[in-house]
């Protein structure tokens, strides 16, 4: 996003928050399609979950993945699985997740490296407001792993993505700031434990205990509000244009149907 001059920020609040998690996730694409046509410029996209498990399509394959996912519906909890990279994560009202949307030519080879550098960059500015610098790299045993996570201290607290359309991207992250780490990570590893009844499997991410901690434990930021008003800043400084309190880029009853769309495809 350096230098970029014109851009959308939006932000679903809390309370706002679709009850299906699988809408942000139509949203990103709606808005991504949009986007790569031209229909408006690039957009940065703020929100939060109270309650979901948003799992990787590996862990879609697991053995007993099926059951396991009904088990945490009956308890209140949305879980959905994402056409994006990664593995299982956690989200509730203490995960901020950002989405970066960009168009780019089609044909055009884009060097996902730079791009997962763009968020990290980010969203390592956003902690060094608490006085605390994050490393890069993968956090072996974390829940989610990937190349470019983000640490302190050797512990994980934020993890990122990307997904590609035909002529637009999106990359996302989840960052973990109130809370427990180590409350996320049992619920991580509870999952897995039942999706693979407890035997080995080649999509078993082996979640280990003391790899995930929140920025709270790890910096002392005390809300993810507080967080969340750092990234606004730097998005606005950054030449982001914040829509209007109640103006919508989509139609919900539309990435509604998406969602399910989305569902259907890859929960089955």
């Amino acid at each position: 996003m350096e230098g970029q001059q014109d851009f959308l920020v939006i932000e679903t609040e809390l309370d706002q928050s679709p009850p299906d998690v699988l809408h942000f996730f139509a949203w990103d694409e709606m808005v991504c399609r949009r986007v790569g046509e031209g229909a408006m410029p690039p957009v940065a996209h703020l929100w939060r979950h109270p309650n979901a498990l948003v799992l990787g399509l590996r862990d879609r394959r697991l053995p007993n993945a099926a059951g396991a996912m009904e088990r945490l519906r009956g308890e209140g909890v949305s879980v959905g699985v994402r056409n994006s990279g990664g593995a299982a994560v956690p989200l509730d009202r203490g995960v901020v997740n950002l989405s970066l949307v960009f168009p780019y030519a089609e044909g055009t080879r884009l060097d996902f490296h730079n791009e997962f550098r763009m968020m990290a960059g980010l969203i390592g500015e956003a902690a060094a407001e608490w006085a605390v610098v994050a490393r890069s790299g993968e956090i072996r045993g974390a829940y989610c792993p990937g190349e470019y996570d983000l640490a302190i201290g050797g512990r994980k607290f934020c993890g990122i993505a990307q997904r590609r359309q035909l002529r637009g991207y999106v990359v996302s992250a989840f960052v973990v700031v109130e809370g427990s780490g180590a409350a996320r990570t049992a619920r991580a590893r509870s999952f897995y434990e039942e999706a693979t009844g407890g035997l080995p499997h080649a999509d078993d991410p082996k979640v280990a205990p003391d790899t995930v901690a929140s920025l709270q434990e790890l910096a002392g930021v005390n809300s993810a509000e507080a967080f969340m008003r750092v990234l606004r800043r730097q998005l606005e400084q950054r030449g982001g244009r914040f829509l209007g309190q109640g103006q919508e880029l989509v139609d919900r009853k539309e990435a509604a149907l998406v969602a399910e769309e989305l569902r259907r495809r890859y929960d089955a």
